[in-house]
C-alpha cells in the first residue's frame, strides 16, 4: 500500500464507522476506485486501523467511561448477544462478507428505513437513564448489523430509539457500545495473525503504515462523531437514508457493469 492509499483508507474508516451509512459498503467503493487489491495485507490493515477510530470514542468521552459501574454493566449487557452470535457464527458471517449484493441490497434497504425512522420513534420518554432492558434491546439489534451493509451504527441507534431514547442519546450509547464490540472482533483477527508467523512478520513489516492508519482513523473520527452529534440532533436520519440507497445503487451498478469489487 502506498502512503496516499494509506491516508485515503483510513479516512474513509475514520468518517464512516459510527455514521450509520455501512464502513463495508465505502471500502468496497474506496477499493475500486483506487484500483486495490484485497490482499492479505490491506484486509489485516482495515482491521487494524478500527483501533484508531475506538480510540476517538475513549478520548472524546473519557469522562463517562469512569461515572459507574452500571455503565460498564449495561455495556456488558448490549454487548453479549453479538458476542455470542459472533463466536458461533463468525464463519458464515465472513462469507456473506464476500457477496458484493448483499452490501449493496443492504445499503438501499436501510437507507429506505432511515426515511422513516425519525417519523416511528419521534415520541421519546422523559426518563433517559440507560437499564439492562434498554442495553439488551440494543445488544440484540446490533447483531442485525451482522450482515454485511446494515451497518452497527444505524442498528444500534435505532435500537435505541425504539426503546424511547433520545437520538442523541442512542447515538451516544452506540459510540460507548462500539469500543468492546470493535475492540473484541478486530482484536480477535489481530490476535490470529499474530499467532501466524507469516502474519506477525507481515506486521512487523508494514509497521509505520498501520501506524500511519490508525493515527488518520483517529483524528477523523474524532471530527466524524463530533459532526454526526450535531447534525443528528439538528436534522434527524434522513439525508443518510438517501446517501446509503446512493451508495448501494452505485454499487449495484459497479456489479452490472462487470467492475471488479473486493471485498475488505
Amino acid at each position: 500500500m502506498s502512503v496516499f492509499e494509506t491516508i485515503v483508507i483510513a479516512i474513509v474508516e475514520g468518517l464512516t464507522e459510527f455514521l450509520p451509512v455501512s464502513s463495508t459498503g465505502h471500502m468496497i467503493i474506496t477499493q475500486n476506485l483506487l484500483g486495490m487489491e484485497s490482499s492479505d495485507f490491506v484486509k489485516a490493515f482495515t482491521v487494524n486501523i478500527q483501533f484508531g477510530a475506538i480510540l476517538s470514542v475513549v478520548v472524546l468521552y473519557w469522562k463517562r467511561f469512569f461515572q459507574s459501574i452500571a455503565f460498564y454493566k449495561n455495556l456488558l449487557i448490549a454487548f453479549l448477544p453479538a458476542a455470542l452470535i459472533g463466536f458461533l457464527a463468525g464463519d458464515f458471517i465472513d462469507s456473506m462478507l464476500e457477496n458484493v449484493v448483499v452490501v449493496a441490497v443492504m445499503l438501499v434497504l436501510g437507507g429506505i428505513l432511515m426515511l422513516f425512522v425519525d417519523k416511528w420513534f419521534a415520541k421519546t420518554d422523559e426518563d433517559q437513564e440507560m437499564n439492562w432492558k434498554r442495553s439488551l434491546k440494543i445488544g440484540f439489534f446490533q447483531c442485525i448489523a451482522m450482515i454485511p451493509g446494515v451497518s452497527r451504527s444505524m442498528a444500534t441507534i435505532v435500537g435505541g430509539m425504539s426503546s424511547g431514547l433520545s437520538r442523541k442519546n442512542a447515538a451516544e450509547f452506540s459510540f460507548f457500545l462500539a469500543v468492546p464490540t470493535m475492540a473484541a472482533a478486530a482484536g480477535y483477527k489481530l490476535l490470529k495473525l499474530i499467532l501466524d508467523p507469516a502474519g506477525s512478520a507481515m506486521l512487523s513489516e508494514h509497521l509505520t503504515t498501520l501506524l500511519i492508519g490508525n493515527l488518520v482513523a483517529f483524528l477523523v473520527a474524532m471530527a466524524a462523531i463530533r459532526f454526526f452529534i450535531s447534525f443528528l440532533t439538528k436534522y434527524g436520519f434522513k439525508a443518510f437514508g438517501y446517501y446509503r440507497i446512493i451508495i448501494g445503487v452505485l454499487i449495484l451498478i459497479l456489479v452490472l457493469t462487470g467492475s471488479d469489487l473486493s471485498v475488505i
